[in-house]
């Protein structure tokens, strides 16, 4: 019967790979596809549990070029190295030391407050700007006792310090009062603030004269988007905040350890209204996209999934070329452009609903990329592998089926085809051979006779012995 059964994978599988006459990549070393893998790993460091096995593949999925054969991870210590939103890295890399990195034409600046993710527009300036550790603060006439020398302990407990939330663990002092006129910024707003953090023994690990974030899209860590709420237009104010509302149980490699609370000095420079994503051109739209995308894989690889899904769902937000009237108002190559980044964001979505357990999401995501680019392999196994989860072999083996039509030597298809031709062979022996329960009268009604009996007999017993 064994042989039978393997004969039986074997067929089904070979029957696949004679419709493919030449192979449409390379042959890997290891051929492992990942279902919980990021689509494109640019700009973070390598996430958690996941190895060099886990290569994605090459072939047709165009967004999947650019990683074949490299490590998606360049270094430990800076996560954040981003490519160029509108030009395409150039296919001539040479290598650079043992990093292997690839020349691009344009970058993004990467401002000091490095783990904020905000970008700018690559044409305000070409280079990319180190994270800047001085100990020059932003605000001199500001230099009071508190961010200079006090305790962070003493801090917490400072009876002149305003708590922000209802624990004591998020707290400011106003140092200089902002306009009482203008109302304070709420959730979904856009605001701009100067600002710099430090570590207990004051040593500069956060420092932006002009730091954009809207507020409730996981842009900055909790403290600033609570504290920014509660600050006047032009308030300036020290905050402390807590290691569960800064960089928590993770911290921030290399400067701020784990569960470390945080001191910024900072001030709202502006509040404004969230730009409506339809108003704005398709190179912002871009632009814009990618900045969340990256905070997503920023957030997936601290594994915080709940927050990277969200930052992907608000980038899909974004990447459209549609305009407030329902038309398409890109040209071609922006619509051929603007499709690619929003695959790249449904994978890596899918990917983080994955590990969040949401799997009928991660499945309407995949075929969702698959409306876009319908020989997308890592939505394809991602569907087919769903598919056969949830017991609908048929259309799991037409799907698996196109994915292994496109990668023939992707060990992962490979193995999930055969473990699915199990599963179903194993459905038609299980209910041949299922025991069925014996029907008849239930163990309820006999322990309900039981007790009536020995009833019975008990009273039977005393009125005997009263005789």
């Amino acid at each position: 019967m064994a042989a039978q059964e393997d004969a039986r994978i074997a067929a089904a599988i070979s029957s696949v790979c004679e419709m493919e006459t030449e192979p449409c990549c390379k042959e890997q070393k290891d051929g492992v596809l990942d279902p919980t893998e990021l689509e494109e790993a640019e700009g973070i460091s390598e996430l958690a549990e996941t190895h060099s096995v886990n290569e994605l593949p090459c072939g047709p999925a165009k967004e999947d070029v650019e990683l074949c054969g490299e490590d998606p991870a360049e270094t430990k210590s800076q996560a954040v190295e981003n490519k160029s939103h509108d030009k395409k890295s150039s296919p001539n890399c040479r290598q650079e030391g043992e990093k292997g990195e690839c020349k691009i034409e344009k970058k993004l600046k990467k401002t000091n407050s490095w783990k904020m993710v905000r970008f700018q527009d690559p044409s305000i300036e070409e280079d990319v700007v180190e994270r800047d550790s001085s100990a020059e603060i932003l605000f001199p006439e500001y230099a009071v006792e508190e961010w200079t020398s006090t305790p962070f302990e003493e801090l917490f407990m400072a009876e002149d310090w305003e708590n922000i939330t209802e624990d004591r663990l998020l707290r400011k002092k106003v140092l200089e009062s902002g306009d009482i006129h203008v109302p304070h910024s709420t959730w979904g707003q856009e605001v701009t603030v100067k600002m710099q953090g430090v570590v207990e023994d004051r040593t500069v690990v956060e420092k932006d004269c002009k730091l954009v974030f809207v507020i409730g899209e996981g842009d900055v860590i909790q403290a600033l988007e609570e504290c920014v709420m509660s600050m006047q237009k032009g308030e300036i104010a020290l905050l402390l905040a807590d290691s569960q509302y800064a960089y928590g149980l993770l911290g921030r490699e290399p400067d701020i350890p784990a569960w470390a609370p945080l001191l910024y000095q900072l001030q709202l420079l502006d509040i404004r209204d969230k730009p409506d994503p339809l108003t704005l051109p398709i190179a912002d739209r871009i632009r814009i996209g990618n900045q969340k995308r990256e905070r997503g894989n920023v957030h997936f690889q601290r594994e915080e999934y709940g927050l990277a899904a969200r930052a992907y769902c608000v980038a899909l937000e974004v990447l459209t070329t549609r305009s407030k009237d329902g038309n398409d108002v890109g040209m071609k190559e922006e619509e051929e452009e603007v499709r690619e980044y929003r695959v790249k964001c449904l994978n890596n979505l899918a990917a983080a609903q994955l590990k969040l357990e949401q799997f009928d999401e991660a499945l309407h995501t995949s075929r969702d990329v698959l409306t876009l680019q319908p020989d997308n392999v890592k939505a394809l196994f991602r569907a087919g592998k769903l598919l056969s989860d949830k017991g609908v072999y048929n259309e799991a083996m037409e799907v698996l089926k196109h994915a292994l039509k496109l990668e023939p030597t992707t060990k992962a298809i490979h193995a999930e085809l055969s473990k699915l031709v199990k599963r179903q062979s194993g459905g038609k022996d299980m209910q041949q051979w299922r025991v069925k329960p014996a029907k008849g009268i239930s163990w309820k009604f006999i322990l309900g006779a039981l007790v009536v009996a020995l009833g019975s007999l008990v009273t039977s017993m005393v009125l005997t012995a009263r005789h």
